[in-house]
């Protein structure tokens, strides 16, 4: 009997949203269920949004068009809005993936929530940090893809080949010359909106002077702890996850186990088939 998957909702705010992440939004909602309603607002007569216009029959998402009826001002956060609030009340999918950078969308995710629904984000590293928070997991686009593209780049390293069936950013032309991504050449010939390149990897020190990560991290592993003073660190993730919206790669890192060991705050042990953590000041109180 095949298991029932979780439905998602994906809504994108064209007008603020770059389509060339499309297939790495689509693949990271694929992990969490079946995305059955695929829906881009905007309005469709603006040359800025030719970029969306070559991807929307290839991933069946359907296109809603919306009227700058104020010059200066576009209602797409508006229609984004009513439809979100119809498929709530109407279809009650588990999840809403909304893709936008605009922190007008934080009320409609804190209600979202609020009945029930859980709310996957996704927008530029500019995003406000009330749209981010809001969400169960917010994840900044310049990181999506990077670790794909970082493999890709060791395999080609290894052999001198590149992957077969791999973009043609690894791939070079006849001439010589590194190919450009397909995706990314057609983007920016038609003014899409072009992100800031991917942020480099936080080192140890950025990350243990980012307070309120240290304090989620420390609080988490308190909270999951057991008799002998050791968490598992899947229940970390689960802790860290009912805390806050949070993801490594916001950080630079693929595993959330890698970026706790680039903290040096946790000792790690594994046992079996799972790793387990403590506090390094949990540690040196009980040698004390």
């Amino acid at each position: 009997m095949i298991e029932k998957q979780p439905r998602i909702a994906l809504l994108i705010d064209a007008d603020n949203s770059p389509s060339s992440k499309i297939d790495v939004i689509l693949a990271e909602l694929a992990k969490l269920g079946v995305v059955n309603v695929r829906r881009a607002y905007g309005n469709w007569k603006k040359d800025g949004l030719k970029g969306w216009e070559n991807v929307l029959h290839e991933y069946a998402i359907r296109p809603i068009q919306q009227f700058d009826y104020t010059k200066g001002k576009n209602a797409t956060d508006m229609g984004l809005v009513i439809d979100a609030l119809d498929l709530l009340y109407t279809d009650s999918p588990d999840a809403f993936g909304i893709v936008s950078s605009d922190s007008d969308f934080t009320p409609l995710v804190m209600h979202l929530r609020a009945k029930g629904a859980q709310v996957f984000g996704f927008g530029a590293k500019k995003t406000p940090m009330p749209f981010v928070n809001a969400c169960s997991r917010f994840l900044f686009l310049e990181h999506l893809g990077g670790a794909v593209a970082a493999t890709e780049a060791e395999e080609t390293e290894k052999t001198g080949k590149a992957p077969r069936g791999k973009s043609a950013s690894a791939r070079k032309s006849r001439n010589g010359k590194q190919a450009e991504p397909a995706a990314a050449a057609a983007s920016a010939s038609a003014g899409d909106i072009v992100l800031d390149a991917e942020p480099a990897k936080f080192d140890t020190v950025a990350l243990r002077r980012d307070a309120r990560l240290v304090t989620l991290l420390r609080n988490a592993v308190e909270s999951a702890a057991g008799e002998d003073g050791w968490s598992p660190l899947g229940s970390v993730g689960q802790q860290i996850g009912n805390q806050a919206s949070f993801d490594p790669r916001n950080y630079g890192y693929r595993k959330l186990i890698d970026l706790i060991e680039a903290t040096q705050l946790f000792e790690l042990d594994r046992r079996g088939t799972q790793f387990v953590l403590r506090d390094k000041r949990q540690a040196k109180a009980a040698k004390a």
